[in-house]
């Protein structure tokens, strides 16, 4: 199988395991809606990102080197799993100790408890998850998805719609389906057998520690960007009906549409990720760069457009708006926020250079930019536009990011790009957004027009890439 149907078949496994799933998961927000009002969604909203945000410090984001270094075939994966265990472990232990600062954060009161296990369940999932996914076994990954997926569905309709448990009810359904999930990784999987204390090298815990604590910054600094865009809509001052508890909420529910986009890039990116780390050393690796990333940012633009245009009625199936008419304004900042989360995934797509070369200090501090200029430009953007400020400061974050990524990491992995071509299809989702947030005469007919132009323009990059796959080199 050569390297290109090699891509496309494990992003068609992940896609399988994943997207039908994450569909799933987008419409829970019809019932956050429907169940909780905006002030508890932005609790809902700031405890989950506060756990994503310490996720990456208590594993030292050791499922990241899992990844690097389970796949390369050079490395005893049970001295990676041991390692990998161990010094998560020795997290959970910080975290234990530590627990008792989260109560100074306001949101987290009475939530201390379920904001540790959350924290720890997910990060048992997520190691065996990506164990899993770096031996190869995709399929049990993608099956894992699936039902991990599935069990958060009828723990949030049990503990949320049945029970009224509200964010209590949605700490609880993401615990349970996360342990449950990597007991199965485990069991299925034969987990047990990788982790032995006799497998313990210092030296490659080590070199682990050393390829994953420079990525704690960078996730940690992602991150920033969406937790500080919530604390600002909600504890900043500013002019009424701008800022405060139900604009934080409003803003949390109109990120769910672009979430989409973001989860289309994950699925690829599990798969390429794997694809990038293996062909580090190809004599072709520059083209196979360029063949890939030029097929991505055009399949990405045209699935960005199709949201955009199809926002309405997106949210209208989503968005559950009967009981809490503060949500049906949601749509009118989506535009902007799928343009930043495309933004967000070419970042992405580019950090997999660092990954693969080992310079992972460059997503550091290409993340700290994006995070300081998300930052300044919150204080001043909410305080003048509230939840739209949020949005044009998320989408100039990511873009500067973008910018110096296109460059830096292009000097470990030397390509071509067509920068024109980037600048000619961001502006037209610029303008296809502010038609259908505005509705200006005959908007239909402009966003059809703008849709097809869109498609047309793009679709020629992919076509190169579709040859590749006849052959069989």
């Amino acid at each position: 199988m050569n390297k290109y149907k090699k891509l496309v078949s494990n992003t068609l496994i992940f896609a399988i395991g994943s997207f039908g799933s994450k569909i799933l998961l987008l419409l829970l927000t019809r019932l956050y809606t429907g169940n909780i009002n905006p002030s508890d969604n932005s609790t809902k909203e700031l405890l989950e990102l506060t756990a994503n945000f310490l996720i990456p410090i208590i594993t030292f984001s050791i499922a990241e080197a899992v990844i690097r270094y389970g796949v390369d075939r050079n490395y005893d994966n049970r001295k990676i799993f041991t390692s990998a265990c161990v010094v998560e472990a020795m997290g959970i232990l910080l975290l234990l100790v530590l627990s008792p600062l989260l109560m100074f954060l306001p949101y987290t009161e009475g939530y201390v408890a379920l904001l540790v296990i959350y924290c720890i369940t997910s990060g048992f999932r997520q190691i065996a998850s990506q164990f899993v996914r770096a031996r190869g076994l995709v399929k049990l990954f993608a099956v894992d998805g699936i039902l991990a997926t599935l069990t958060l569905f009828i723990f949030n309709v049990t503990f949320i719609a049945g029970f009224h448990l509200g964010v209590t009810g949605f700490m609880i359904s993401v615990i349970l389906s996360d342990l449950l999930s990597g007991i199965f990784l485990w069991a299925v999987a034969g987990l047990p057998q990788f982790f032995r204390l006799r497998y313990l090298d210092k030296r490659v815990t080590r070199m682990m520690l050393g390829f994953s604590i420079p990525l704690i910054p960078s996730a940690l600094l992602w991150l920033v960007t969406g937790f500080s865009d919530r604390l600002f809509i909600r504890y900043m001052p500013g002019p009424s009906g701008l800022v405060g508890e139900t604009a934080a909420g409003i803003y949390g529910v109109s990120t769910k549409i672009p979430n989409l986009i973001s989860t289309i890039s994950t699925i690829f990116f599990q798969a390429w990720n794997m694809s990038a780390i293996e062909e580090n050393n190809s004599k072709d690796r520059s083209h196979f760069y360029q063949r890939i990333f030029d097929a991505y940012q055009s399949f990405m633009f045209i699935a960005s457009a199709f949201l955009i245009v199809f926002v309405r009625v997106l949210s209208d199936i989503l968005i559950n708006s009967d009981t809490y008419p503060e949500y049906a304004t949601a749509f009118r900042y989506t535009p902007v926020l799928i343009i930043g989360v495309l933004m967000m995934c070419f970042n992405q797509f580019l950090s997999s250079i660092y990954t693969a070369t080992q310079h992972t200090t460059h997503s550091f501090w290409t993340s700290l930019v994006a995070a300081v200029v998300n930052v300044v430009l919150n204080i001043v953007m909410i305080y003048l536009w509230g939840i739209m400020g949020a949005a044009i400061a998320t989408f100039i974050s990511y873009f500067v990011s973008y910018c110096i990524r296109i460059v830096d990491a292009r000097r470990y992995v030397p390509f071509p790009v067509n920068h024109a071509k980037f600048v000619a299809n961001t502006g037209i989702l610029f303008l296809l957004g502010i038609v259908v947030v505005d509705a200006p005469p005959l908007w239909i007919l402009i966003l059809a027009v703008g849709l097809v132009f869109m498609v047309a323009y793009n679709f020629s990059e992919v076509i190169p890439t579709l040859q590749k796959l006849r052959h069989r080199r």
